[in-house]
This record gives structure tokens, sequence and C-alpha cells, in this order.
């Protein structure tokens, strides 16, 4: 496959990791962060999955799809606990995860 295959879900890989990362610290200023502990770990986590699956889409691996469904997984259990918070960061992001999930559960599928 060949990489203009993988812009789609590059893009939207790349739009969720930026919006984890500003999720993650800004929760850590918000007044109760034990509350935000679960969005800050997924957020994390999230964004991991997303840098990696990019730069396996990049290389052309033979494992791109099967990353991409695992990213799909955990781009949505981060988007449903984004979507539980109040703040505007926790609902953009949950947006980005969402959105992530839906184009990389494509890639899974190929």
């Amino acid at each position: 496959m060949t990489l203009k295959h993988y812009d789609s879900c590059i893009k939207a890989c790349n739009e969720c990791l930026i919006a984890c990362e500003e999720c993650a610290s800004s929760c850590l200023q918000e007044q109760d962060v034990k509350m935000m502990a679960r969005c800050i770990e997924l957020d994390r986590d999230c964004a991991d999955i997303c840098s990696l699956a990019v730069q396996f889409m990049a290389r052309g691996s033979k494992y791109a799809e099967k990353l991409c469904a695992l990213c799909a997984e955990i781009c949505k259990a981060c988007g449903d606990e984004c979507a539980k918070h109040k703040p505007e960061h926790c609902q953009r992001c949950a947006e980005a995860c969402h959105k992530c999930a839906d184009e990389c559960r494509k890639m899974g599928k190929k």
C-alpha cells in the first residue's frame, strides 16, 4: 500500500496525538487532578499509540493495519472517558479521539 492510502488516518492520528497531549497537560492544571487521573492515563496511552501508528503507516509496515485496529480501541476508550468531563480540552480531545478511532477502524479492516 502506498503512503497516500494512509493519508486520512495519519492526519487523524496526528490530530488525536496533539489533542491528547494538550488534554493531559490541561488536566494536570485542573483543581481536582485526582478526578482526572483516568483521563490523563488514557490521554498518554492514546497519544503514544497514535504516534506509533503514524510511524508504522509512514514506513508501510505490514503490521500497520493490525496496529491501527489496536489504536482504534484505545482511541475509543480515551474519547469515551474524555467525553465524561466538562472542560473544553476534554471535549475537544473526545472529538479527536472518536474521529481517529473511526479512521483507524477503517485501516484495521483492510
